[in-house]
């Protein structure tokens, strides 16, 4: 299983590695009184990585209906990205579990929905195996890729080393994750990161979107498709033709720098690069 992931809350950093990720859980709220404060950030760095992003919630005792509208309120999803129900405290019941599981289906419908708990809720605390769209089971003791249950998972949380969680997703590929988070819905387009995300050496799947967009277009001055999700001189030459098209056809009377590298906002909003 090659699907690799992490899990934050605010214990860490904002700009943590991204390096072979294909998924970041950021803590959003916990009860109706707390926010993660560095959840905007850590969301941040996980979308202009390419990731799917999940937001989690922790719940604790008290009203299911206002703990689930404080999370979406702060958690400010967009599309495409997984909404979680942290379910740790012995003081949240089985039927409150299921309850804040079903009224943020309701609300986000166009949400993959998932709960996580460790292996010993789920065995000896549920009764119901309502877990929305998918379990997220921490096991910490079991391989990766291997929790000690017979329920289907969709992740599993394999260890705590070194202060963080690391996590695996039960898909064949990166791109598979992104096609169930989306839930079948059509790509968003990626926003304009701006010029300075455009560096050589960036490693996005991003990057590959606009490397089949480009191709697309007709605007192809790739060698090879090798390495397409790294920004290289491939990128750069088919860009600036795209940015030659679009002003010939659009009338723009552009010349010099605004048509040489890197892209810039209007180019970028025609491209329409996808999300996904």
């Amino acid at each position: 299983m090659t699907v690799s992931g992490i899990d934050v809350a605010s214990y860490q950093s904002t700009d943590y590695s991204t390096a072979g990720l294909s998924f970041v859980m950021v803590k959003a709220t916990e009860g109706s009184s707390y926010v993660n404060p560095r959840h905007a950030g850590q969301v941040a760095t996980g979308r202009s990585h390419g990731l799917v992003v999940g937001h989690y919630h922790f719940a604790r005792p008290g009203s299911m209906t206002t703990q689930a509208t404080y999370f979406l309120q702060h958690a400010a999803p967009k599309a495409g990205e997984v909404l979680v129900l942290d379910w740790e405290d012995t003081g949240v019941s089985n039927a409150d579990k299921d309850a804040w599981i079903k009224h943020v289906q309701a609300a986000a419908p166009g949400h993959r929905v998932v709960l996580y708990c460790n292996r010993d809720f789920w065995l000896n605390r549920d009764h119901t195996s309502v877990c929305g769209d998918g379990l997220w089971i921490a096991d910490p003791g079991s391989p990766a890729g291997h929790p000690q249950i017979t329920h289907s998972w969709v992740f599993h949380q394999y260890s705590e080393a070194g202060g963080l969680d690391h996590d695996v997703a039960n898909f064949a590929s990166a791109a598979a994750l992104h096609t169930w988070a989306a839930k079948g819905q059509a790509p968003a387009y990626e926003p304009f990161p701006g010029s300075a995300w455009f560096t050589v050496g960036r490693k996005s799947p991003i990057v590959a979107a606009m490397h089949d967009r480009l191709v697309a277009v007709g605007c192809n001055h790739y060698q090879s498709s090798a390495n397409k999700d790294v920004i290289g001189s491939g990128d750069i030459a088919s860009y600036e033709a795209w940015q030659r098209k679009y002003n010939t056809e659009h009338h723009k009377g552009w010349s010099g720098s605004a048509l040489k590298w890197p892209p810039g906002k209007e180019t970028w909003d025609a491209l329409k690069v996808p999300n996904v």
